[in-house]
């Protein structure tokens, strides 16, 4: 009988732990929070041209040498003793400067642009409202609801170049130069007896085209630049339950020592961070951080303080790497002092710094 009693007890708890949807196989002496797996991303680097590959032309001029000839002035002929030959005067054409071209080039032109990159793909995230202001309950969790938000893509936009038009190339003509010399043609023959004459010459310089204007190809390469995005390799949002110490369900606290009217971690504060929540944040826990000040400065003052201090830890949580669904933290300011030191009572500053504190405790994920 007393089996059979057993045995239901036992059926019991198992159906009210499913209906309530608590952990199975509890431990005794621990406590148990709800987790959510976290979205992982991964960084990826994408290359963006923001100067295009283009062709860049190098004009070189013609080039000319001068050179002597020695050219025939007077033929050789024949003269007569009695009757000398009659002679004439024949111009002749010759090109000084030969026939080329010369190269003229008109530049590449470009545009200023603008180029958008997704840096990272749009998302969603969990959060939590505000506790009702009517609710009684100590508990952060009470009097809430979820809201399953969407984060937007975020987009980046960079100035680029593009090329409207490559660089040309005119080829013009330049004439040569053309002279002229004379030179003694004969005439009339002598008669009689004749006499041969020896032809007569003269050297001349002239300018000839050694090498043509030419041009030469040069490609100027692309320029890129490097912009990192993030991209969403595994959605979480998986719940699963874990244990943990039961004295970390209550107001933990963080013995960060805060400069008066100050909201900016320093060296020891990170290595305490590190030391005590970093593990636990790691191990998938979601926590809840407090920040509370002394009662000196306005309440407006000291409330704003405490929200920025809780915002500092939770900022530098998430800069190490923390998924920031894991993370909820609000700020009491002067509402929750721990000793007599309110207003218009004098304190000394070690117990004014009993007051100027920040806490955390494990919470659920919902």
């Amino acid at each position: 009988m007393k089996k059979f009693l057993l045995n239901v007890v036992l059926l019991m708890s198992a159906t009210l732990a499913i209906g309530q949807d608590l952990p199975l196989n509890p431990e005794p002496g621990k406590c148990y929070v709800r987790c959510k797996t976290p979205d992982i991303w991964k960084n990826e680097t994408v290359n963006v041209a923001v100067s295009p590959e283009y062709r860049k032309l190098i004009t070189y001029p013609a080039e000319y040498k001068t050179i002597q000839e020695k050219v025939l002035i007077r033929e050789a002929g024949q003269e007569v003793l009695i009757v000398p030959a009659v002679w004439g005067t024949q111009v002749v054409t010759y090109y000084e400067k030969e026939d080329g071209t010369k190269l003229e080039t008109q530049k590449a032109i470009f545009v200023q642009s603008f180029e958008t990159v997704e840096t990272k793909a749009a998302s969603a995230s969990w959060e939590m409202s505000e506790k009702m202001p009517d609710c009684d309950s100590n508990d952060p969790e009470d009097c809430r609801y979820w809201c399953y938000k969407p984060l937007p893509a975020e987009f980046r936009t960079m100035p680029v170049e593009k090329l409207q038009k490559d660089a040309t190339v005119f080829k013009l003509p330049i004439p040569g130069i053309t002279k002229t010399y004379e030179r003694k043609v004969m005439v009339k023959k002598p008669g009689t007896t004749i006499v041969q004459t020896k032809p007569e010459y003269k050297t001349i310089q002239k300018t000839v085209l050694v090498r043509d204007a030419r041009t030469e190809e040069m490609i100027v390469p692309a320029v890129f630049r490097s912009v990192s995005k993030e991209i969403l390799v595994k959605k979480g949002g998986l719940t699963t339950w874990k244990a943990v110490d039961c004295q970390l369900v209550n107001n933990t606290p963080l013995p960060i020592n805060w400069d008066f009217s100050s909201a900016t971690l320093n060296g020891g504060a990170t290595r305490i961070i590190d030391a005590r929540l970093l593990p636990i944040l790691k191990d998938g826990m979601a926590v809840f951080i407090e920040s509370h000040t002394d009662m000196r400065g306005t309440k407006r003052e000291n409330q704003d303080l405490s929200n920025r201090r809780a915002k500092a830890v939770t900022d530098y949580l998430i800069s190490r790497g923390i998924n920031a669904s894991q993370l909820y933290a609000k700020g009491f300011g002067e509402s929750k002092l721990l000793n007599k030191c309110s207003d218009n009572v004098v304190c000394s500053e070690s117990e004014h710094a009993i007051n100027r504190r920040t806490t955390f405790r494990v919470v659920n994920q919902k």
